[in-house]
């Protein structure tokens, strides 16, 4: 079973979801309080049964929030971003060289963030 890591900054507080491996497959913006990033945290697991808007595709479909928006950054990379009902982004990927691998990474949420422990 996977986790979100609580983590302090500089600035305030982001968390982290691992699988069940360890490896980061989300991170968070940085919140001002604790309890804005625990919010997230509860936002991102009622959040991640969303669909997929694959934006790597020409004439891609638009799908309604909640939704992970898969997408190619400016260096060539897979990345994905889930958004809440609202629209707002509560989560993003590292980047991944294989359209595969993001999908995996977005199953991966999918799967570990409705029962994940959180860990302060």
């Amino acid at each position: 079973m996977g986790k979100f890591v609580v983590k302090e900054t500089a600035t305030g507080f982001k968390f982290d979801l691992k699988a069940t491996n360890g490896q980061v497959i989300a991170t968070s913006e940085v919140y001002t309080t604790k309890a804005a990033c625990l919010n997230g945290i509860e936002s991102v697991k009622t959040n991640c049964v969303g669909g997929v808007e694959d934006q790597t595709v020409e004439g891609f479909e638009t799908v309604k929030h909640p939704k992970f928006e898969m997408y190619v950054d400016k260096a060539g990379e897979y990345r994905f971003r889930l958004k809440a009902k609202n629209g707002e982004v509560i989560a993003v990927s590292e980047g991944y060289k294989a359209k595969d691998s993001c999908e995996n990474g977005i199953e991966s949420v999918k799967k570990n963030a409705p029962e994940a422990e959180i860990e302060e």
